[in-house]
């Protein structure tokens, strides 16, 4: 079971894992206005280079999940946030408490309209309504993923998948190297 698995835009479980990781999740935050500015600047440049601007936007959505370390630590609310909305996803295959899906999907709808009134004030050199539009989409999407935040604490033992996400395998090398130091440094070998 691939949890959260979204095949169109190549979101597999190793993908999810480094979307987790803090970089990702808030430089990803941070490009809502560079859309909604890269629109807007069909009032200066002309639609083909707001397009351009727009494509250049959604290449770095696409790789931007992709391009940072997963997380070090699997305790963190970006983390468990990430790992949420996996668990949301999956709904489907693993049921969620009922009251938390309806929350998310107001939630959803919430972001949703925030986004479409954002690139309305966007398209339309409307400074109003793409601040509306902002807010709400902010508003909307920080508390869908504090929603998540609680969804993953509730559901991280519901499946040996959801377990396995924040586990650090025995044999870790890593983890066995880092022991073999403080072990060397506390005999004095």
């Amino acid at each position: 079971m691939d949890a959260g698995k979204i095949p169109a835009l190549g979101m597999d479980a190793d993908v999810w894992r480094r979307h987790a990781s803090g970089w990702s999740v808030w430089t990803r935050f941070a490009t809502l206005p560079l859309l909604h500015l890269a629109v807007w600047s069909h009032a200066w440049y002309g639609w083909p280079v707001a397009l351009a601007a727009i494509a250049l936007v959604c290449i770095w959505l696409w790789l931007n999940p992709r391009l940072f370390p997963p997380p070090r630590r699997f305790d963190s609310w970006h983390v468990r946030a990430t790992f949420g909305e996996r668990v949301w996803l999956n709904r489907l295959m693993v049921p969620i408490p009922d009251a938390i899906n309806r929350r998310a999907m107001v939630l959803s709808l919430v972001t949703g309209i925030g986004f479409v009134i954002g690139l309305w004030g966007a398209a339309t050199t409307s400074l109003v309504p793409l601040v509306i539009g902002l807010v709400l989409t902010y508003t909307g999407k920080m508390t869908f993923l504090q929603t998540m935040v609680g969804l993953y604490d509730e559901m991280r033992d519901a499946h040996p998948v959801y377990r396995s996400w924040s586990v650090t395998p025995d044999n870790d090398n890593a983890a066995s190297h880092q022991t073999g130091k403080q072990t060397r440094r506390q005999t004095g070998s």
